[in-house]
């Protein structure tokens, strides 16, 4: 058995819970146990394998069913996540047999999955684009606007971030080691903006200042920091994809790619715009 700190058995009292498991450390996977008649919903791509009484259906838009029948809700479903960057489809795996059969979701990059049950944190996550990797059926895949325009120019993720709604189980994917800081009202936490992974819609966020102007231009950490303000809950990430991938491109001697939330100004002065570097 692994020694993964994420184990949840399934409560017979809670009829849509599920039973799974986060296994290895820096690069992970969960493994679902499915009752006959769940599903599991996921990102195309992600799954590493299943047994063969699940069977699999992909379809257009998030597969929570809270879009309505009809070809306009799965329009205004998909195009959600289109929006915030993920396929215009989902893969429904749904257990057809008798007993119990399993079936493996695994994140794309280095880091960590992030088990959470909504029902526990209010029935919605407000997360960085691209994070939601695999649900209980049910769970709402949208989007949230940042309402502030310097926080969207600035803010490490743009305008817009995931929004997942529901009351089941969601595992959502973030680079690094994965810290979680309750955040007392009014009490105030700032980060750097690459390394907000998700936080409660009761939190309050917004950008200050990295300190002075040399600070700012010299301290390599970006021209603003993501406030974040309580009460709620904010997880945070060690290692952003997108600095990773920039390191990675740097020490390859190639050009582009972001590096969210990080960096001096007199590395690319078109990071003041991007928030990027």
């Amino acid at each position: 058995m692994s020694q993964s700190p994420w184990t949840h058995h399934r409560s017979s009292s809670v009829a849509d819970d599920i039973e799974f498991e986060i296994k290895g450390q820096e690069l992970q996977f969960v493994e679902i146990e499915l009752d006959p008649g769940e599903s599991a919903v996921a990102e195309a791509g992600a799954m590493v394998w299943k047994d063969a009484s699940v069977q699999m259906t992909t379809v257009f838009g998030d597969g929570s069913g809270g879009q309505g029948a009809g070809f306009m809700g799965k329009l205004l479903g998909a195009g959600k996540r289109l929006v915030t960057g993920e396929s215009l489809f989902t893969t429904v795996f749904t257990h057809n047999g008798s007993g119990k059969a399993r079936v493996a979701f695994a994140s794309p990059t280095p880091g960590a999955i992030l088990p959470l049950h909504l029902a526990e944190l209010g029935g919605t996550l407000i997360c960085q684009k691209d994070s939601f990797l695999a649900a209980a059926r049910g769970v709402s895949i949208g989007i949230h606007f940042q309402q502030r325009i310097m926080t969207g120019l600035f803010g490490g993720e743009g305008f817009i971030m995931q929004r997942l709604d529901g009351d089941g189980w969601a595992f959502v994917q973030m680079g690094g080691t994965i810290t979680e800081r309750v955040l007392a009202p009014g009490e105030e936490l700032h980060v750097d903006t690459g390394c907000l992974a998700a936080y409660t819609p009761s939190v309050d966020f917004d950008l200050i200042r990295a300190g002075g102007v040399k600070s700012m231009l010299f301290g390599g950490e970006g021209i603003f920091f993501a406030r974040l303000r309580g009460p709620g809950r904010v997880w945070i990430q060690s290692l952003p994809f997108s600095r990773l991938a920039g390191r990675m491109l740097a020490a390859a001697g190639g050009t582009g790619g972001q590096n969210r939330g990080e960096g001096s100004v007199l590395g690319n002065l078109g990071d003041l715009i991007g928030g990027n570097n």
